[in-house]
């Protein structure tokens, strides 16, 4: 039976916009971010309409907005940052050792990686979200997250919500 609830779209399709360093670093972060306990999405649609590079939730409902930097030019250039913490408990952004500590906001925790792995270089301060924006955050992430694991299984059988 269908709802006639509006449906929305919590997978993007695959764009090819982030660079090879940029993926790299997702990795790395992804690989630190379960260590921690989270599982990641990435690439997450927000209510906002913007789009988190990853996404992390844990066990207890702590949820986590990554935001990944390749480049000085790169953080430069994004103007949108801020917007991601009405989405998120705690907002990071991860780069490469090649990038300087200073040049990031101060009210924003800090992840260096590579390919490999990463680690915590600063904390980010807490920002508590309200009950129905954890609500809505989760649902958005357990529906990204299971698509995703659908497309793997049958990759012509999915549709988009």
């Amino acid at each position: 039976m269908e709802s006639s609830a509006p449906k929305a779209i919590v997978t993007p399709a695959p764009d090819r916009r982030q660079s090879e360093t940029a993926l790299l670093i997702a990795r790395g972060t992804a690989r630190l971010l379960h260590s921690l306990g989270f599982a990641c999405v990435a690439e997450l649609p927000l209510p906002s309409g913007r789009r988190a590079d990853l996404v992390a939730l844990n066990e207890r409902g702590g949820i986590w907005i990554v935001e990944i930097k390749s480049s000085i030019e790169d953080l430069r250039a994004d103007q949108k940052w801020p917007e991601y913490r009405a989405h998120c408990d705690r907002l990071f952004f991860a780069f490469t050792q090649d990038l300087p500590c200073e040049i990031f906001p101060d009210e924003t925790g800090l992840i260096i990686a590579d390919a490999y792995g990463a680690h915590l270089e600063r904390p980010a301060p807490e920002h508590r979200l309200p009950g129905a924006t954890r609500k809505s955050m989760t649902v958005r992430f357990g529906m990204a997250a299971a698509l995703r694991m659908n497309r793997l299984v049958d990759p012509q059988g999915h549709r988009e919500f």
